[in-house]
């Protein structure tokens, strides 16, 4: 696709700041710098001062607009391989606004979400995997969701994508001679052949889809629903975990009327902590939709954290909680450890079906590190991924690796029935295809709108 105009958009965060800085990439940049630049000094020349900061101010109609810090980088040697300028102003609403609007009255057009990174992917800068990685980076909640993400940006999972869909183009090309040119003195393909690489090929796919589960995790961090019912300490956990007073605790039952949401690491585990209003039967017309948010909170969350007051009885409500985990990854906790008990091991053990119990202290901080080590275990199984581990983190990733994947089985199974290669053929093109969708050498231009409509504007 060949791009002819010139783009502009804040690439800095919105709000007052110390910096802001507007980008201009495209055929243009220079002449819209020139046209509404002025460098202290006389006799520098922006062109001839390449990726150098020049100190000087930006005019509109011989008036100051403000004082910036102005540089320019002659493509291809660039993000997006086009001439880019950027200028750091002061930051504030007022001030990059203004130079916005100058910058767009003299020749450019605001940018669409995402289009520096889509215009790096159309000009072959970075492939469409990789273009994906720049937005994790950008919304990364923890130190290891950011180090994965900059594994995809490093081209980690392109080079095992581009290595599979290599031997896929070698046998596709064995197999057209085979078809085409069957008289040629050409080596003869084997179908022994064609299925080891098969079969190889299918093991690597099979293995990037199985680290999808705890890739997703990394990625959009763990949704943890806190549930329970009213005033058994589900607030006070949330406090404790976040070591903060993040909800309003008090003795009065129905405090909680809505969820609160927090992200908080454990581990490395971005976790998408939820409070949620404590579930019980209730005429109140506002508590009676923040339990309704609370059972719907249920039915979504990666993991759920019951919680009993272990020093009442369990009653008709906590046990009709309890059965909404019984498909649900959920961890049970005993809280008011402090207090005399009134449940015993048995009544647990009559309705917890082999879940995991923990008995805490949330009003004294005590068993939160027990409850920590437990989500660990849930989600890594002891072990944590190695730095070499490359991880699918995108759900759109995950849909083309499992259609490759089903397209190398059917070829499996056409060639150990001896079937006519040209059958096979249709399922090597489809699994080649299937792969190409997540590097973008096979996408459409649908896909591609859809997948930069999610990118903030500046990226």
């Amino acid at each position: 696709m060949y791009i002819d105009d010139t783009i502009a958009a804040v690439a800095t965060a919105p709000g007052e700041a110390g910096i802001g800085i507007v980008r201009i990439s495209g055929p243009n940049s220079l002449d819209i710098a020139n046209t509404i630049f002025r460098p202290v000094s006389k006799n520098i020349n922006i062109l001839e001062n390449p990726r150098k900061l020049i100190y000087g101010h930006i005019i509109d109609k011989d008036i100051k607009v403000d004082e910036v810090l102005l540089s320019f980088m002659k493509g291809p040697h660039t993000f997006t391989r086009e001439d880019i300028v950027e200028i750091n102003c002061h930051g504030g609403y007022i001030s990059v606004r203004k130079i916005l609007e100058l910058v767009i009255k003299s020749g450019a057009r605001i940018a669409d979400r995402g289009e520096f990174t889509k215009r790096a992917f159309l000009n072959g800068r970075i492939d469409l995997s990789q273009a994906e990685a720049t937005m994790d980076i950008i919304t990364s909640k923890t130190s290891a969701s950011f180090d994965i993400a900059q594994k995809q940006l490093e081209g980690k999972l392109s080079s095992k994508i581009k290595e599979i869909r290599d031997i896929l183009t070698l046998d596709l090309a064995k197999i057209t001679v085979a078809i085409d040119f069957p008289e040629e003195d050409e080596p003869e393909v084997t179908y022994e052949e064609l299925l080891a690489d098969l079969k190889k090929i299918k093991d690597e796919i099979h293995a990037l889809i199985l680290s999808f589960d705890k890739g997703k995790i990394m990625r959009d961090g763990l949704k943890t629903v806190i549930v329970g019912k009213p005033n058994v300490g589900k607030s006070s956990l949330l406090n404790a975990i976040l070591k903060e007073s993040r909800a309003i605790v008090t003795e009065i039952a129905g405090t909680t009327r809505d969820i609160i949401e927090e992200y908080v690491n454990i581990g490395g585990i971005p976790l998408r902590i939820v409070d949620t209003a404590g579930i019980r039967e209730t005429e109140d017309i506002v508590e009676k939709i923040g339990v309704q948010k609370s059972k719907e909170s249920i039915e979504s969350a990666d993991l759920v954290i019951m919680m009993l007051d272990s020093s009442r009885e369990l009653t008709d409500e906590d046990i009709e909680i309890l059965t909404y985990l019984d498909n649900k990854k959920s961890i049970i906790l005993m809280n008011k450890t402090d207090l005399a008990q009134a449940i015993t091991d048995e009544d647990i053990e009559k309705h917890t079906h082999g879940k995991s119990v923990i008995k805490i202290s949330a009003l004294e901080n005590k068993g939160i590190e027990e409850i920590e080590k437990e989500i660990e275990k849930m989600v890594y199984e002891g072990e944590l991924q190695t730095e070499n581990d490359i991880m699918v983190t995108n759900a759109r990733h995950k849909n083309s690796l499992e259609k490759a994947y089903t397209s190398c089985c059917d070829a499996i199974d056409a060639l150990d029935s001896n079937i006519e290669l040209d059958i096979a053929e249709t399922d090597f093109k489809i699994a080649w295809d299937s792969l190409g969708q997540i590097t973008g050498d096979t996408v459409s231009e649908d896909l591609l709108d859809t997948i930069f409509r999610e990118f903030c504007i500046g990226k």
